[in-house]
């Protein structure tokens, strides 16, 4: 184990993955010896070269597009979107291009694209590199959608999605990069894709979420453990596919459900997570499933409407107050 950031975590698990597989390629704008716009490719040029490590001009559809074409033809590449606010130039590409190839061809080809990018608010870039999309992407069948929370998962989760042979929406958190964790050394330490974990055991509500937020949840539990109110935190680490069972099974022993996320309210993952419950989990409520989420408005520039428009910890401990009001 060593201590590391977030987004060094991130660039010694492509490292690895590119010594593993002389297959395994990058490619987006200033991710050669300038390291990327967040750093998170730092030393991955200075160990690879320019054959492997690849600056483009400055066109998410056009980094997208070559990325697809080098994974049909046997490579394994990496992309890199600075923000993900800036998918919308290459949503054609990913929405009916990459998550369908596959599909098409009746899955006599694979994709092993990794299209790594970064969301959420926190550091008043405003309402155009500010954003956080996951649902976006989680409603194309075809995509996987991994979002981590920690240097740890970072690392474990990009692995993974880099041996994968579908598609995959890698989104980090541009408020995490410089977050510190133990990291495993271990180059075949991986986290599978698809699997919940259960950070925080606790027996009265179960508080659902990932990236960011789930470190707010944490704090939120910790706040309310002095209130008596004993919170099971689930981090999601995968959007899709969606760890159901995982969710179902802390529901079966807390009765209420808190799912926290950073993107706006409605239409959101918490809605969805909210149908499947009703659907397969509504005989284990004790209440009705609740949300926190981003206000349904542009993200501020304002530091203090920024704050207001998003989720907190002291938000979220007041949702789960609210939940056992009167009990």
């Amino acid at each position: 184990m060593a201590e590391m950031t977030y987004r060094q975590a991130i660039a010694q698990a492509i490292i690895e993955e590119m010594d593993r597989d002389p297959n395994v390629l990058m490619l987006g704008e200033d991710v050669g010896p300038f390291g990327g716009a967040m750093a998170a490719s730092k030393g991955v040029h200075a160990r690879f070269g320019s054959r492997r490590v690849i600056d483009t001009p400055i066109s998410e559809e056009a980094i997208v597009g070559a990325a697809l074409g080098a994974a049909l033809t046997g490579l394994r590449p990496i992309v890199e979107i600075m923000f993900i606010d800036f998918t919308t130039g290459c949503m054609d590409m990913i929405a009916n291009q990459v998550a369908k190839v596959r599909y098409m061809l009746g899955g006599q080809v694979q994709v092993p694209l990794v299209i790594r990018t970064q969301g959420g608010a926190g550091k008043s870039y405003a309402a155009q590199h500010s954003q956080s999309l996951e649902m976006w992407f989680a409603a194309i069948p075809g995509l996987k959608v991994v979002t981590p929370s920690t240097p740890a998962e970072a690392k474990g989760l990009l692995k993974s999605s880099i041996r994968v042979d579908d598609p995959v929406m890698f989104i980090e958190n541009k408020v995490l990069y410089g977050d510190k964790g133990q990291v495993s050394d271990d180059p075949d330490f991986l986290i599978p894709i698809g699997k919940a974990n259960v950070v925080r055991p606790g027996a009265n509500v179960t508080i659902v979420s990932w990236s960011r937020q789930l470190l707010l949840s944490l704090k939120a539990a910790d706040a309310l453990a002095a209130e008596n109110i004993d919170c099971e935190v689930i981090d999601l680490r995968t959007i899709s596919p969606l760890d159901m069972d995982a969710i179902l099974a802390s529901l079966s022993k807390t009765g209420r459900l808190l799912v926290v996320e950073e993107g706006h309210k409605s239409f959101g993952i918490g809605a969805e997570i909210s149908a499947r419950v009703m659907e397969q989990g509504f005989d284990l409520l004790e209440g009705p499933v609740q949300r926190v989420a981003t206000l349904d408005t542009p993200i501020p520039f304002s530091p203090v409407l920024e704050a207001v428009a998003i989720p907190n910890a002291a938000k979220i401990a007041a949702a789960i107050r609210a939940m056992f009001a009167g009990t």
